[in-house]
């Protein structure tokens, strides 16, 4: 068992630290640098105080309104929008996937469940970290030599796992933990691979730093820039915030998961590293306006701005709950591709970061101008 002495403003207050010399970095310089720093904040579904209160400190001097709704959303604008162009809602999601502590046994273990969608082969022997009590445990499950032979080649399900903070007794672990409290990933394992960076939760801290320079670069009170909440375990965020905003247009940032890897059929990769902005035209939630899908890709070859189509229909984002409220809102995704989405060790190149934002940057210009259709053109023939 690993104490910090950290409490949670002492660890927000060293992450702001880790950016009070960005002042002279240019907007790539600062994305970089940004990625660690919200990549570190704790902050699985419905627990996302941290990444809001770095999101929060960033903002202070933009001179944005804020609006803060019961779910946590945090929805910022400027000015009064203009009654004869259209309105832009641009979100990326605060919260990570993660764990979350259930029951306590009389041994000192804890049980815990997932909180979004994890793979549990990712989790034996993993380091984790505890933000209300500041520790960190590792994830334990039975020792190879006391699983037999038909239970060996069988997937480890979450019920076979527990979480060892080194206590000796249930009395210890409660000092420590209680039911209903957050697990996440340990954030030292932050590195660098040549072009690459590896780390947790950049599914969507990715998108919320980019969403951040998108507020430091587009001036227009028809946008509306939102950090939601919760959508690892359904997009509620989107759904609360989509439906009181009520835009013409959204524009979700996201990551989504890269299968480029040796052996995987390129149709199935779904992304490649490297390559740019990935934009679909579905997903298992939505079906993208075609209109929006293919000015996305336009609007891109003519400012060189590198794009992919992705490959398979596959997974889903908070464009699902917010291109069916209010009414029905035209919606597209951009996102950034992802080796190993929701695991402890999430790859990303940060040059396609830097695409997603250029990209959403045009586009948000173009939707906001009123140049482009706002009929929805899912009827037509061919």
């Amino acid at each position: 068992m690993e104490h910090t002495d950290q409490t949670l403003d002492a660890f927000l207050e060293k992450l702001k630290e880790h950016s009070s010399g960005s002042s002279g970095m240019s907007p790539n310089q600062k994305l970089d640098s940004d990625l660690f720093r919200y990549s570190a904040a704790p902050g699985i579904s419905g627990r996302e105080a941290a990444p809001a209160c770095l999101v929060r400190g960033q903002v202070e001097e933009l001179g944005y309104t804020l609006t803060e709704d019961p779910l946590g959303n945090l929805c910022y604008h400027k000015g009064e929008p203009d009654p004869l162009r259209p309105r832009l809602m641009i979100s990326a999601h605060l919260d990570e996937v993660g764990l979350m502590a259930t029951y306590l046994e009389e041994d000192g273990m804890v049980r815990f469940t997932c909180v979004g969608g994890i793979d549990a082969r990712v989790l034996p022997g993993r380091a984790v970290y505890l933000p209300r009590s500041h520790c960190y445990g590792v994830i334990g499950v039975k020792p190879i030599h006391l699983v037999d032979s038909a239970q060996r080649g069988k997937a480890v399900s979450v019920e076979d796992l527990v979480l060892d903070l080194g206590a000796d007794s249930k009395e210890e672990t409660q000092t420590l933990v209680q039911p209903g409290d957050q697990i996440v990933f340990d954030c030292r394992g932050w590195t660098e691979q040549g072009s690459l960076v590896r780390g947790k939760a950049l599914d969507d801290r990715a998108g919320c730093v980019i969403l951040m320079q998108l507020m430091e670069q587009l001036n227009d009170s028809n946008i509306t820039f939102c950090f939601l909440t919760q959508e690892e375990v359904g997009c509620r965020g989107a759904k609360a915030a989509a439906e009181r905003i009520r835009p013409d247009y959204s524009i979700v940032l996201e990551a989504t998961t890269a299968a480029d890897l040796p052996e995987v059929p390129e149709q199935k990769q779904v992304c490649q590293l490297g390559k740019g902005a990935v934009v679909g035209f579905m997903d298992r939630s939505t079906i993208y306006s075609r209109n929006l899908y293919q000015t996305a890709f336009e609007l891109a070859q003519r400012q060189n701005i590198p794009i992919q189509t992705k490959t398979m229909v596959a997974g889903g984002n908070d464009a699902g709950a917010i291109h069916t409220a209010a009414g029905g809102i035209q919606t597209l995704a951009i996102s950034v591709p992802c080796r190993y989405l929701h695991s402890p060790s999430c790859v990303i190149d940060p040059k396609d970061a830097y695409a997603v934002r250029d990209l959403a940057k045009v586009l948000a210009k173009e939707m906001v101008s009123g140049r482009l259709s706002r009929e929805w053109d899912g009827q037509e023939i061919f």
